[in-house]
């Protein structure tokens, strides 16, 4: 049986960053990732946004990972030459009741770090934006968008400079702990394999709940928590979006709401919603768009009708099922379920890749790896 240091499952962006964080903490990394390419899964398919934290309550994880995780992410984009742009968000809010909001949003927002938030009036608002229809609106300047994929080649070029190296087409069946720490994994794919890990770090986006399911040991401090599925669909925009930034509804229970994004190219696109799901599935119905259409001339009334295409969509991996507090991020070591060795990333979702750089330095600190000598071996800005 072959033995390997450090094993990350999973090479979605939360996956990489970590991947290179332990690669440069001088460790040998392994990822193993079950499709024919990294990045095919949840990190294809968002919103690409940069989140500023708003929401997220005080000391959870979420609110301390986001605002620094964008910061450093806005840092690491800027040096490595990844495509991105910080737009600014506008939060509006429609009517009275919700306006009334509008000031424990921003004092919240302060409080997780997210810089320069300021209310503005309905004629501020639309001084910015002479499309919106709104009473008033929390402007969200730190808010922006980047290019997920060029993210994650910065990301993966950067763990295999250290020495990190990529399988793919390796689905990690199992996770056996063993004794002594780590665990035994059980690989598929065409050439099915056991291999022994010192280090593992379960970060399989909709898988890790099932993955780490088998390893949770009887008896544990916390049950293993179970995937709930939120799939969230996009409408395009057939004609160009007249607005400048990205625009924000007030959330909804399960999401944010059906928000205007815009791309790189400023291609505008509605969504997500939220439809629980029992499987993946990666459909978008065209008539989830009917009621798009309401939601959306709350507060940009000038909407065509026919204006809305399908697009893409995506799904949200929760651990908490519908009518239900959303769950923090949770990164479940031995602390939670007495296996040493092994470490679960749980319940990323947003804003997962805002904070991916900030959430790797999390896993290193929660497994005891030292990161700052090796930053500096392999160069570069230790703040990144």
């Amino acid at each position: 049986m072959e033995t390997l240091d450090t094993v990350v499952i999973g090479a979605g962006v939360v996956g990489l960053a970590v991947a290179r964080a332990l690669a440069r903490a001088g460790r040998e990394v392994a990822i193993l990732e079950r499709q024919a390419a990294f990045g095919t899964g949840i990190s294809a398919r968002n919103s690409e946004v940069l989140h500023a934290g708003i929401y997220y309550p005080t000391d959870s994880l979420r609110a301390r990972v986001c605002a620094p995780g964008r910061q450093r992410l806005y840092a690491y984009c800027a040096e490595r030459g990844v495509a991105h742009r910080r737009l600014g968000k506008l939060l509006v809010a429609t009517d009275a009741a919700q306006a009334a909001r509008l000031p424990a949003i921003a004092a919240q927002a302060t409080a997780n770090g997210a810089e320069g938030m300021r209310i503005l009036s309905a004629a501020e608002a639309r001084d910015m934006e002479p499309a919106l229809s709104c009473v008033a609106a929390l402007h969200s300047p730190g808010t922006g968008i980047v290019d997920s994929h060029g993210l994650m080649l910065a990301l993966l070029a950067d763990a295999e400079a250290a020495g990190a190296m990529l399988i793919v087409k390796t689905p990690v069946l199992e996770i056996a702990p063993a004794a002594e720490g780590g665990a035994v994994l059980r690989c598929g794919g065409a050439e099915p394999f056991d291999a022994r890990a010192r280090l593992v770090v379960n970060a399989a986006g909709l898988g890790a709940p099932g993955l780490a399911a088998t390893a949770w040991p009887r008896g544990a401090k916390i049950p293993c928590p179970r995937l709930h599925m939120a799939k969230g669909n996009y409408f395009s925009l057939t004609g160009r979006a007249p607005f400048s930034r990205l625009i924000y509804p007030l959330p909804v229970p399960g999401g944010l709401g059906v928000h205007l994004t815009l791309d790189l190219a400023g291609r505008g696109r509605f969504g997500p919603d939220v439809e629980w799901v029992e499987a993946e599935t990666y459909t978008v119905d065209p008539h989830r768009g009917d009621s798009f259409y309401a939601a959306i001339r709350r507060y940009w009334p000038g909407l065509a009708d026919g204006a809305l295409a399908p697009d893409t969509c995506g799904i949200r991996p929760k651990i908490t099922g519908p009518g239900e507090a959303a769950a923090d991020f949770l990164l479940a070591g031995a602390a939670e379920h007495g296996a040493p060795g092994i470490l679960h990333l749980l319940g990323i979702e947003s804003p997962g890749l805002t904070s991916c750089l900030a959430l790797a330095d999390e896993v290193l600190q929660r497994l005891g790896v030292a990161g700052s000598a090796a930053r500096s071996r392999h160069g570069g800005n230790p703040l990144l």
